[in-house]
């Protein structure tokens, strides 16, 4: 079989989107740091917080937070034991776990999301020009489509 490599161009936007995407998850992981929680953390109790009744079961907070189950058993957990979430067992089949919001979780998330959100500004959408987000908003959703 042979390569179909990439064209310089291709390479040149290959490589300014890995160097991005990396600079844009560490500048907003630093940020979320002075409150103790890194950026997985925080979609989580975002996830969470947009839920209905501030939960979700497992599972489905696994895929909101595109997080394998076993990564999202570790995070939630952190949560957990700083009281930002609280695991219920699902009360109609017994087997299955809801990770539930607190309300010192909602708490906690209300208080960091203006600075979160002003560093998505800072980092991406301010950075951007207006044009360039709708089309890179279009670009990450086509690439989202793009089966497993």
């Amino acid at each position: 079989m042979e390569t179909n490599w990439l064209s310089d161009e291709q390479q040149r936007i290959w490589r300014s989107y890995l160097r991005a995407t990396s600079r844009i998850q560490n500048y907003l992981d630093h940020t979320l740091r002075a409150f103790g929680i890194g950026l997985s953390e925080y979609v989580v109790l975002a996830m969470l917080s947009e839920a209905d009744g501030r939960r979700l079961r497992m599972s489905e907070l696994a895929e909101a937070a595109d997080q394998s189950r076993s990564r999202l058993t570790h995070t939630v957990t952190r949560l957990e034991q700083a009281g930002h979430i609280a695991r219920v067992t699902c009360a109609a089949d017994g087997r299955g776990v809801w990770a539930e919001m607190t309300d010192q979780g909602y708490e906690f998330l209300a208080g960091m999301a203006p600075q979160h959100v002003a560093a998505v500004r800072r980092i991406l959408i301010d950075a951007v020009d207006p044009a360039d987000l709708a089309a890179l908003g279009r670009a990450m959703d086509a690439v989202c489509s793009v089966a497993d």
